[in-house]
């Protein structure tokens, strides 16, 4: 992790926390570094998750439920509120999972990325996770013109290849989360010798080159990706739900549970002995230890 950037998602993060009043209890990378298979020009998408103070959930009007930084060349930095990932993990997005799943971490309190992980694979709804994957996952796919075996920009096979590792986790694990990083996925799901050799000759090239070129995917690849989206559509497509009125109890208690938590208490404006702007101590939660910029994930 270049030092620069990570003092420069340091400053962002901070920012994020004294001008909007919040506790940032977890930052990651999310993107092409934390995925596996960065190029030498990707830029770093550091996403995060914030809490307010307990007041704003309570107010007939509600703030913002994303936190956007000023997007350049370099940095990509915005995050959600808690409350907007607790919603989507109920739905069975599985964007906050990956979150928490990073290798990754830029500043984060370990204990909230547990208690969240524990929230999503309680209250998220498997098939609706498998639907994810597979819609993400099959759009790219057929879009690309990699379903038809047309020549396409390589680089946009991982897109479709991440989301088939996914699902096949799925079939060989009985969680609803899925590591993030492709190679942690082949390591816990590994497909055939032929599939995983193809995967990592087209990793290896991504990591030396700005732009992999035009190609057709190699057949591993192809015949790999086919097998897990059919799969994943006879798995997952027409499932209903299970019990959403009971995912919706549990994932509100926990809510509360992780606002009363992790909420800075400092910066409510209900309180009257809250601090004026110029307060020091604020900015980017981190553990025990001090502030770990661009660590592996423990």
């Amino acid at each position: 992790m270049d030092a620069n950037v990570a003092a420069a998602i340091d400053e962002r993060l901070g920012g994020v926390a004294r001008d909007h009043g919040v506790a940032v209890p977890w930052a990651v990378e999310s993107g092409s570094r934390a995925w596996g298979f960065p190029s030498p020009d990707s830029d770093y998408d550091c996403r995060f998750i914030f809490v307010r103070p307990m007041s704003a959930y309570a107010a007939p009007w509600r703030e913002r439920d994303v936190v956007e930084t000023p997007l350049d060349v370099v940095l990509d930095v915005n995050g959600w509120d808690l409350v907007k990932a607790v919603q989507l993990a109920v739905g069975g997005n599985v964007t906050v999972a990956e979150w928490l799943r990073s290798p990754l971490v830029y500043a984060g309190e370990t204990a909230f990325r547990d208690d969240l992980l524990t929230l999503f694979e309680a209250v998220a709804d498997r098939a609706a996770v498998g639907r994810h994957y597979l819609h993400v996952g099959r759009d790219q796919w057929v879009r690309s013109g990699a379903a038809d075996g047309d020549e396409v920009l390589l680089k946009k096979v991982f897109y479709a290849l991440r989301p088939a590792c996914a699902l096949h986790w799925m079939t060989l694990h009985d969680g609803t989360a899925p590591p993030m990083n492709l190679l942690e996925l082949l390591a816990e799901a590994p497909p055939t010798a032929a599939v995983a050799e193809a995967i990592a000759e087209l990793v290896a090239a991504k990591a030396v080159t700005r732009e992999l070129g035009v190609g057709a995917d190699p057949t591993p690849i192809r015949d790999f990706v086919a097998t897990q989206f059919a799969a994943g559509e006879a798995s997952y497509e027409r499932v209903p739900p299970t019990d959403p009125d009971g995912a919706r109890a549990t994932a509100s208690a926990a809510f509360l549970d992780l606002v009363e938590r992790w909420a800075d208490p400092l910066s409510d404006p209900a309180r009257p002995d809250r601090p004026g702007p110029n307060c020091s101590g604020r900015g980017v939660v981190s553990g025990p230890g001090g502030p770990e910029r661009g660590r592996r994930a423990p």
